[in-house]
Parts: structure tokens; C-alpha cells; sequence
């Protein structure tokens, strides 16, 4: 199951993401994003609404998945996860590695890659996830609890 988890990782590279606001409302974006198996990875601004909420809870909840034409093709998944900063030098310069490996070069389209000093990078560890699969049956979802993540250092 891990594995079939992991290729519709590899298959798509954008997600919604919910964060609590200090409020208690919850906040959801659309983010891209790269994984390293199971681990996600994105980033947003530093001074951004997203990267205050999870300053405040690490606590998140992301979908990904996409709109097939016939509705028994629907597959997805969907995460309860933590989202902590990446604070490691050489772990901010792999994630940001992972994000534009990506996105590769689009005509017209030309940009610096951020430093990791210049936004805010997130490691989302997952704690349970559904893989939502109807070519299996309408709503054929499987859970697959992960590790509980390490204490934050």
C-alpha cells in the first residue's frame, strides 16, 4: 500500500492543504509540492498566513488528487500530517532541489531559485493516510497509519 501511495505522490505535484489559523478556523491552499517517499515537501513566504498558522499548530490536513473524466477512476489521497519548518541548511537545499526538479524550465518562463534563507520550507510528515481508490469500489478508500513523527528538536 506504501508504495501505491508513493507513485501517486510521484504523479502529481500540487495539493491542498488545510493549516488552523490561531482563531481555530481552518485555512486551506493550493501548494506544490515534492516528495522523498512518504515525506512532502513545500514552501510559501515567510511572512505568509500559512507560515504563521503552522508556527502556531503543525497540525495539517492535504488532499491530492485529480478530476478523471469518469468518475470510477477517481483516485487520491489524503493525509492527517505535521508540517514543521526545515531549519537544516543542507535539508532546505534538498527540498528546494526536489520542488524545481519538479517544474522543469518552461519557455518564456525564467526565475532564480530561492535560497532557503528567502521562504520558509516545510517537511510534512504524515501520521495516517487514505488512499481513495473507486476503481476498487465507489469510495474504496484504504488507511495506512504512519510513525508517529520525532520531537521536534
Amino acid at each position: 500500500m506504501t508504495q501505491k501511495i508513493v507513485s501517486l505522490l510521484d504523479e502529481h505535484r500540487t495539493m491542498r492543504i488545510a493549516t488552523l489559523r490561531p482563531d481555530g478556523w481552518p485555512q486551506t491552499t493550493s501548494v506544490g509540492y515534492a516528495n522523498d517517499g512518504l515525506t512532502l515537501y513545500f514552501l510559501c513566504a515567510k511572512d505568509s498566513q500559512k507560515a504563521a498558522n503552522l508556527a502556531h499548530d503543525d497540525r495539517v490536513s492535504l488532499a491530492i488528487d485529480d478530476d478523471p473524466a469518469q468518475v470510477m477512476r477517481i483516485k487520491g489521497v489524503s493525509m492527517a500530517a505535521h508540517a514543521r519548518r526545515v531549519t537544516d541548511e543542507a535539508e532546505g537545499a534538498k527540498a528546494i532541489a526536489l520542488l524545481f526538479a519538479r517544474y522543469p524550465a518552461q519557455e518564456g518562463v525564467t526565475f532564480a531559485l530561492p535560497s532557503p534563507a528567502d521562504v520558509a520550507i516545510f517537511r510534512v510528515t504524515p501520521t495516517v493516510v487514505s488512499m481513495l481508490d473507486y476503481a476498487l469500489g465507489f469510495a474504496h478508500t484504504d488507511l495506512v497509519a504512519c510513525e508517529p513523527p520525532a520531537a521536534a528538536a
